[in-house]
């Protein structure tokens, strides 16, 4: 049956890393409601890795904007947009580095990813409940200090496991004046050093973990769905955002939320740490 878990696990991961709705909190979902026989340990390295398949999909989407780094020594757009990505990803290596392992230790539990979903919904739909006319509608405009403060409020996904690393960086780039749709392209920009880099470390660590319990054919099984998933969840949102609001995305973040403390009340799912 791993062939078949990794399957779902793929599906799972490609579909929620990109929307605002915490891959993490579906994540632990699905491996409770499957009864997945892997130990915590397999579960954790298998679910890091294949987000280099959702990673591989924002290259392969946008890889005619990513050949233009190519330029970044002649054209002053280019390099401050990829200066600013790198910047951003700053605050979150500095933070997983030096308190990674605590958070993990004390907060990556069910409940607390229930209530990192409900209250990120919450401040979700407030935002957009106050939003200011934007004043940046191309991430070329952003520049390096905005996106060390988008870099910043993307911790926040690091500090409470469950808000959701795209909810805090397309959030915190709307409240900083970009548009959804800017707000929305930047994080996926993002995320490819900040969770590629990571799928990258974890496989080197965990290699005989995760190709010993799993299986190669598993973990390309796993990371080839997520890429697939992936890439069509990024054409949908991008033309959602286009003309919607993400107060659906508010409501649905407290459903699940409420969802995993009701399955924690009954007994279904139990408080353990995850990490």
């Amino acid at each position: 049956m791993d062939w078949f878990y990794a399957i779902v696990y793929g599906i799972v991961e490609g579909i929620t890393e990109f929307l605002p709705i915490s891959s993490t909190g579906h994540l632990i979902l699905t491996g409770n409601l499957m009864g997945v026989p892997w130990t915590k340990e397999v579960k954790d390295a298998f679910e890091v890795v294949i987000q280099g398949g959702a990673i591989l999909s924002v290259l392969v989407y946008y890889w005619r904007d990513f050949l233009k780094i190519r330029h970044v020594n002649t054209d002053p757009q280019q390099r401050t947009l990829w200066l600013g990505v790198l910047v951003a990803c700053v605050p979150a290596v500095i933070l997983g580095l030096l308190f990674g392992d605590a958070i993990k230790a004390t907060l990556f539990r069910p409940s607390v990813v229930a209530w990192a979903l409900i209250v990120g919904g919450i401040l979700m739909w407030l935002i957009e409940s106050r939003r200011v006319t934007p004043n940046v509608d191309a991430i070329e405009k952003i520049g390096v200090r905005r996106s060390l403060m988008i870099g910043a409020l993307q911790c926040l996904a690091l500090l409470w496991p469950g808000f959701s690393r795209s909810a805090s960086s397309i959030l915190g780039g709307m409240i900083l004046g970009l548009d959804r749709a800017t707000a929305t392209k930047f994080s996926f920009y993002l995320g490819v050093p900040t969770l590629g880099g990571a799928a990258l470390l974890n496989l080197i660590q965990e290699r005989e973990l995760i190709f010993g319990e799993i299986g190669l054919l598993n973990v390309l099984i796993g990371a080839g769905v997520s890429f697939v998933t992936a890439y069509l969840a990024i054409g949908w949102l991008l033309k959602f955002v286009s003309t919607n609001n993400f107060k659906p995305f508010a409501i649905y973040r407290v459903i699940v939320g409420v969802l995993i403390l009701v399955l924690l009340a009954t007994g279904v799912m139990t408080n353990g740490n995850l990490a």
